[in-house]
């Protein structure tokens, strides 16, 4: 299992979700990288890698994913140049599968382009842009994202959003499974109910609906 965490955040605020995976039986690869300092290839073929040689050091044959925000990108950044023979399932957490709308407003400030770096600036939703040029999934991914933005954010999106990517530019091509529930971008593989649901969906390759 490996974790990757988004843009402008460390290994840290995937802590929760590799306790919670740990405790149900998973080996467990949480690596940090500098998201802000690089472009997003670059950071990808530095990070996940070593985190893949890790995980079968220890001998595991199956590799699943979860990523958050900017961490999607990054998986399928180094799935698109390398294909990986243990890959199982992936589920990311509010991914700008679609690119942002809050990069294409922001991106033209310097202050933006200075704290975010290159990444940031690869995130917006034109066909220029890296996720337009990603293509669709070739593998079995699942994604949960929001629909409770922060104050004063909703206004950069012309639907429901989770305040940094909308619920309709979440979705890939492809994806096996998607699930919107009642919470923010910054924090929400901490709640239990999303980390319930990444849980079913490694397991069962669908989400857990109750009807």
């Amino acid at each position: 299992m490996i974790l990757l965490h988004g843009l402008a955040r460390t290994r840290w605020s995937m802590r929760s979700m590799a306790a919670f995976l740990g405790q149900r039986g998973y080996l467990v690869a949480n690596p940090g990288y500098p998201s802000c300092q690089y472009p997003i290839e670059t950071l990808a073929q530095s990070t996940i890698p070593p985190a893949i040689a890790a995980l079968r050091r220890q001998g595991v044959k199956t590799i699943h994913f979860v990523t958050h925000s900017m961490g999607g990108i990054l998986l399928r950044a180094y799935l698109s140049r390398a294909p990986l023979p243990e890959l199982g399932r992936a589920v990311m957490l509010c991914p700008p599968n679609q690119g942002s709308e809050l990069v294409d407003y922001f991106g033209r400030f310097f202050w933006f382009r200075y704290l975010l770096g290159p990444a940031g600036r690869q995130l917006g939703t034109g066909p220029d842009h890296l996720p337009a040029r990603l293509g669709p999934a070739t593998f079995p991914v699942g994604i949960v994202t929001g629909n409770r933005p922060a104050f004063g954010l909703a206004r950069f999106f012309p639907g429901p959003s989770d305040g940094r990517v909308s619920v309709a530019r979440a979705q890939l091509t492809g994806m096996e499974d998607m699930l919107v529930l009642p919470h923010g971008h910054c924090l929400i593989m901490r709640h239990r109910q999303v980390q319930e649901q990444v849980a079913w969906f490694l397991a069962n390759g669908r989400f857990a609906r109750v009807a």
